[in-house]
């Protein structure tokens, strides 16, 4: 808000103030003005007559500032038009526009050292041009700040989406623990049942022997009374009953005196327990070489829980618009990253109709359409109108002797070879060769409901001996 003339006018000389000082009765004057007046000899001020202590009055800062503005604002309308149309250092009209310094410049200035190897153009085009050029540069920063707010959004969006990522991961973590936690109980149980029927069936075991035991001692416990009776005979009694007591006693055939095995075989229940339950839990566990990255999937691609299937929804999931993601086709790479060496996966198409598979390169741009060619880095075989091409350029068409179920997609990445094979018969569908420079990934695309599928592989243990 601006302040009326006369409140930034000294009472003294009735101009505008300058280096105002500020006397104790509130009153302002320019230093000078104040000064003349006391040099007479009275030091009061000149409005209200009042006494005033100090000798050195302070200065009106913020007063000698805003009249400092006002003094400025009228120098600066008091300067001619022509002045500011015209050249500082030589007066003539400034009619050129220096494309090197960018700046406005007269004839002189244009033959002078400063400006004579420039390039200029009259005032007029130059405006135009600078116009141009500043509408540019404003439709540039305004995309920029776009991208900025859209940024920001998404930011927003990918917390949230952080936070569902995380859970479900969490969720996905323990239900395959509960998965492990139950293989290992029911191998748990099993192994502890077979120690107890073992328990069980010794005893028992033993509970027969003690019973044949018993018998046994009766027997030679009889025996033995009937040789003691006939020590205690007479010589004639003795040698006539001699053979018949001698026969009784080499008779007994004792049989329950091996124990041998009644013991539990620890060994059988503990030997090497914790490999071979892990080994049977490989029966139970799937590797895939393959796994598909889901931060990468098309919003319109559904990919299992566990990474290893997809197919293709007309409903989009809601999913941020992160720079990794696939935004204009159905399209996810695996997470896998492959520069070098040898490798393999086998994907079951089954009834999918429509879809492409192979691998593409790290810098494939990901929010823009293009095809899947070598030259845009893409090596993929394509099936599609029952149809199958190798993606190459021009596409080649391929005659195929029967419909394979699964496609065998393998990369030897020194070599520069990518093969496309039936498993079934283990029959070269096509191969590409080049000479690959740039990371790549297992490439999936498909606009089918029908799901592709990465197949497990089986585990195979090897146990090195020394």
């Amino acid at each position: 808000m601006s302040l009326p003339e006369e409140d930034l006018t000294c009472p003294v000389c009735c101009d505008i103030f300058t280096d105002p000082v500020l006397l104790s009765c509130s009153h302002s004057f320019c230093k000078n003005c104040l000064k003349r007046c006391w040099d007479t000899g009275l030091h009061k001020c000149p409005v209200c007559r009042k006494k005033v202590s100090k000798s050195c009055p302070p200065s009106n800062l913020a007063l000698k500032n805003v009249c400092e503005t006002v003094l400025k604002v009228r120098r600066q309308s008091s300067i001619p038009v022509e002045e500011k149309t015209n050249c500082s250092l030589h007066g003539e009209k400034l009619k050129l526009f220096c494309v090197v310094d960018k700046q406005p410049i007269c004839v002189v200035c244009q033959s002078s050292k400063l400006h004579k190897t420039h390039d200029c153009s009259p005032i007029e085009e130059a405006v135009l041009d600078c116009k141009d050029e500043l509408a540019l540069s404003l439709k540039i920063l305004q995309d920029k700040l776009d991208d900025l707010k859209r940024i920001q959004r998404t930011s927003a969006d990918m917390s949230k989406y952080i936070k569902s990522q995380a859970l479900e991961t969490q969720r996905l973590i323990k239900s395959q623990f509960e998965q492990l936690h139950h293989v290992l109980c029911q191998e748990e149980s099993a192994r502890l049942a077979a120690v107890k029927r073992e328990e069980e069936e010794k005893i028992a075991e033993i509970k027969d022997k003690v019973k044949e035991l018993s018998a046994e001692m009766l027997s030679l416990t009889e025996t033995i009374s009937v040789i003691q009776e006939q020590l205690k005979e007479d010589k004639m009694v003795l040698l006539k009953n001699f053979k018949a007591t001698q026969d009784r006693g080499k008779g007994i055939v004792l049989d329950s005196d091996n124990m041998s095995g009644l013991l539990i075989d620890m060994t059988k229940h503990l030997c090497n327990l914790k490999y071979k339950v892990w080994e049977k839990m490989l029966d139970h566990i799937d590797y895939t070489p393959v796994t598909l990255d889901p931060n990468t999937a098309h919003p319109c691609l559904i990919l299992s829980e566990n990474f290893t299937s997809l197919h293709y929804s007309k409903q989009p999931s809601c999913c941020p618009d992160n720079p990794e993601r696939f935004h204009i086709s159905a399209e996810v790479v695996a997470m896998t990253p492959l520069g070098s060496g040898s490798h393999h996966w086998v994907v079951e198409t089954g009834s999918n109709q429509d879809w492409l598979l192979g691998v593409a390169s790290l810098s494939v741009p990901r929010n823009a359409e293009i095809t899947a060619r070598p030259e845009n880095g893409f090596w993929t075989l394509c099936f599609r109108d029952g149809e199958f091409r190798a993606m190459t350029s021009p596409p080649t068409p391929l005659t195929l002797s029967r419909m394979p179920e699964q496609i065998k997609v393998q990369l030897d990445y020194n070599k520069g070879t990518l093969c496309f094979c039936d498993p079934a018969d283990n029959t070269v569908i096509f191969a590409f060769m080049h000479t690959f420079t740039e990371t790549l990934f297992p490439y999936f695309y498909t606009q089918s409901t029908h799901p592709l599928r990465i197949m497990p592989e089986k585990v195979v243990v090897t146990i090195l001996r020394q």
